[in-house]
Order: structure tokens, then C-alpha cells, then sequence
């Protein structure tokens, strides 16, 4: 398969050594938003990990390629929308996950199963920390609105989630979800999910050692959307039920 990378950064060249293990050819190394389609189009697919403000753009040119495009940026979701119609009504195909490893993502069922069955037992109040490495620009991070977004799905209680700081204060409500935001050197990722009560806590969590998973997770998302057109997700492609 003819891989694009879109962002060739730290996560770009984790990308292309584990694709090119997996037997595939890279084509393209963007490391700019001064591209246009025809420097992406003899790939069968491209795979985006950029900055939110340029992801959209990054998209659109990808559908003029018509090549099908892996998105691993976050935090540009205010044009989801806009990039799934088009996708759909031009037979494009976009394939998005706020985190592609496969590990964050049985967390992310796992979060969806414990805050249904915590939905019974309003003794437990609900908290979330993730750590990230000091570069990474947005807070909270991708991953952590996802997890906040599987609880608030599930569980009564909580109506909002609120990205905080480590040493940011804010007055919260019971309907309140925290999100503690930590930036620290050298972290790849680390999630937790924890319910705590007065006699005791329950606690999930995620602790990415390396790159290489979400890496793998974008290559095999890759690989799964040749030749497909629609909107795509990491659920779709691992079959949760």
C-alpha cells in the first residue's frame, strides 16, 4: 500500500517505521500546509497528524486527491460537520480517532461499561487526570474529552466536563465532571478515570510507554480504510459491540 504522511514530525516518522515494517511505501512526507492534491495523489491513502488549525485544509485536499485520509490531529473538530457531509455526499472517505491506539480504545469501552453500571451507585463521585509531554498544545487532551464524552453519555450525574490545569482552581458543581490536565517532560500519555467513594475508589487507566501504539493503531486504521468511502472510527474498526 502507498502511504501519504501528512505531518512528518515525531509522530509522522513513528508512522513510517512501522508502516514500512508492516510492507508498505511511503509516497509523500508532507512537513507543510503548503501542499496541494496532486502532491498526494499516488497514494491509496494518507495518514494526518498535523495542528488543528491547519487539519481541515489538510482534509479537504485529500478529497480533491481523492485519497482516503486518517486524521490523528485533535482539537479541530469544529469542523467535523462540514468535513463528514462532504465526505459522504463526494463518496470520500475519512476515518477519525482521538486516539488510534489500541489499548486507549478497550479503555474507552471499558469507561463507556463502568459509568453505566456507576450510574447505579451515586455514593461514587467521578474525577479524570491525563499527562501528556510539556509540547503538546491542547488541554484537555483529545482522548479525555472522548473518555468525559463516554461518561456523560452514561452516567446521570454529571452534565459537563471542565478541562482544568494541574494548579488552575475552579468552583465546581456535583454536576460537574473534572478533567486535571498534566504537562510534563517526555510523557507520551496517560489517562485515569476514578470513582471514589468514602470507603473506598475504583480506578481504570491507560499509560502509553512509547508512540509505537498509536502509531501501529494509525497504520492499521490505514490499511482498513483503502478503497472505502464514508465516515469512519476506531469503533467501527475494531467491532465493539
Amino acid at each position: 500500500m502507498k502511504i501519504a504522511l501528512i505531518g512528518y514530525g515525531k509522530m509522522g516518522k513513528t508512522i513510517e517505521m512501522v508502516a514500512k515494517e508492516r510492507g508498505h511505501e511511503i509516497v509523500a512526507k508532507i512537513d507543510s500546509s503548503d501542499f496541494s492534491a496532486l502532491d498526494i495523489a499516488d497514494a491509496d491513502v494518507a495518514i494526518e497528524f498535523t495542528q488543528p488549525d491547519v487539519a481541515y485544509q489538510n482534509i479537504i485536499k485529500c478529497y480533491e486527491a481523492n485519497v482516503p485520509v486518517v486524521v490523528g490531529t485533535t482539537a479541530w473538530y469544529e469542523h467535523f460537520e462540514a468535513a463528514a457531509e462532504q465526505a459522504k455526499v463526494e463518496r470520500k472517505c475519512l476515518f477519525t480517532a482521538t486516539n488510534f491506539s489500541i489499548g486507549v480504545n478497550i479503555l474507552f469501552h471499558m469507561n463507556e461499561k463502568l459509568s453505566a453500571i456507576m450510574n447505579q451507585f451515586d455514593e461514587y463521585d467521578v474525577s479524570m487526570t491525563e499527562t501528556h509531554h510539556m509540547q503538546k498544545k491542547d488541554h484537555p487532551s483529545g482522548t479525555a474529552v472522548t473518555l468525559a464524552e463516554g461518561i456523560l453519555s452514561n452516567l446521570d450525574r454529571k452534565k459537563e466536563y471542565i478541562g482544568l490545569l494541574e494548579q488552575q482552581k475552579a468552583n465546581l458543581g456535583p454536576f460537574d465532571l473534572q478533567i486535571r490536565s498534566k504537562r510534563e517532560p517526555d510523557i507520551p500519555g496517560y489517562h485515569a478515570v476514578k470513582y471514589e467513594s468514602s470507603i473506598d475508589e475504583i480506578e481504570i487507566s491507560h499509560n502509553a510507554k512509547n508512540r509505537m501504539g498509536f502509531a501501529k493503531g494509525a497504520v492499521i486504521a490505514a490499511e482498513w480504510s483503502k478503497d472505502k468511502t464514508g465516515v469512519f472510527g476506531m469503533r467501527d474498526l475494531l467491532n465493539f459491540d
